[in-house]
């Protein structure tokens, strides 16, 4: 079965496009999402299709709703997650390296004259890939964000939103529960490991740089530990490999004493705070995507895991590969409240959310 082919996520999806937000500011907008087959980016597009489908039974008529512009290195992977938009005249995927700005704006220029929002989500967004490729980390979070951003200046765009991260806020200090947006824990700059938070915080800089220098609308959606059926195969974060040996019926692995607390977000609840910042977040501000009804230690969420398909619990600890892309934060709980004042809350809390998540990988196979 394919994921657009189970009802679960298809539920889950629609739950999202029932959402109270102004959709009709999206009607007939061309929206450019990179990372287009990431988690965040793929689960986005899947919503935005459903919006446009059912957009276009409301109206009798084909091609109403918004136009979504993926862009991504390879066209087999696209067309294998998107079969089922492929051929539909809302659906556009440009290949291009968004890192190489002439392959960017020639890309661009043939599939999609016109660009209304862009949404930055490529990233290196898990241990292994920043240990394996820390340059390719960083330079996509900085200079391929600089070329999407001088794409949307020079082309009229209404509004940019970059994808940052919790990692921004580093270690807690000690001095706080929650983390809201001015919170700025510590980070040692000179490892490898802080390639990923560090370009993440030069890319929310250089969008502040954007926005005074070149006028452009910008909103940064800050994402945490997100979770959710789509998640790549690739992925090496703890969650992503908890849930794998869940759906495999495996005992979870538990690769250190797991007291780190860090607040999570089921995927079509990151989406759906994702369109609150699109619609209706305020230029130069940050949001964090993330509610404390999922917020949980890594024991316990390994244990709840296990519990809910019928293992147990192994602790095993990481090779040298592995632990060198770890976070080395052990309490990251962000505050959500600034969302919340945008009428934004979550539908999924965590139980649900890995119950969905995993009952869906199992059908999906």
């Amino acid at each position: 079965m394919r994921l657009l082919e189970n009802k679960l996520y298809l539920e889950d999806l629609q739950t999202v496009c029932s959402l109270p937000l102004p959709w009709e500011e999206l009607e007939g907008k061309g929206i450019l999402i990179s990372g287009a087959t990431g988690m965040i980016g793929s689960t986005l597009i899947d919503v935005l299709m459903l919006r446009n489908r059912a957009g276009s039974s409301e109206a009798g008529k084909a091609g109403a709703g918004c136009r979504v512009i993926a862009l991504g290195r390879s066209e087999e992977k696209a067309r294998a997650r998107f079969k089922e938009y492929w051929d539909n005249p809302c659906f556009t995927f440009v290949q291009c390296d968004i890192n190489d700005r002439e392959s960017l704006e020639r890309g661009c220029a043939q599939a999609c004259p016109v660009v209304d929002y862009v949404f930055h989500a490529a990233s290196n967004t898990h241990p292994v890939a920043y240990a394996s490729d820390p340059i390719g980390t960083v330079v996509t979070n900085i200079i391929g964000l600089d070329n999407l951003l001088h794409f949307a200046s020079e082309h009229g765009c209404r509004r940019f939103l970059f994808a940052s991260s919790n990692e921004i806020y580093g270690e807690n200090r000690g001095d706080v529960e929650l983390f809201d947006e001015k919170y700025c824990g510590y980070i040692d700059c000179n490892t490898m490991r802080a390639g990923y938070p560090e370009s993440k915080r030069a890319g929310e800089t250089l969008c502040q740089a954007y926005i005074r220098q070149k006028g452009l609308d910008i909103v940064i959606p800050r994402f945490t530990r997100s979770f959710g059926p789509a998640l790549l195969s690739t992925d090496t974060k703890a969650l992503s490999q908890f849930i794998r040996k869940g759906v495999a019926g495996e005992d979870i692995v538990l690769k250190s004493e797991g007291t780190q607390f860090y607040s999570y977000t089921y995927i079509c609840d990151a989406v759906s705070g994702f369109l609150y910042c699109l619609m209706k977040g305020e230029s130069g501000e940050a949001y964090n995507i993330a509610d404390v009804s999922c917020d949980i230690t890594l024991r316990e969420l390994a244990q709840t895991i296990a519990d809910y398909v019928g293992t147990k619990v192994v602790f095993d600890l990481p090779d040298a590969v592995e632990a060198a892309g770890y976070s080395k934060a052990t309490k990251a709980r962000l505050d959500g409240v600034k969302l919340r004042a945008l009428g934004w809350s979550p539908r999924f809390d965590m139980k649900t959310g890995l119950g969905h998540t995993i009952e869906i990988m199992r059908s999906v196979g």
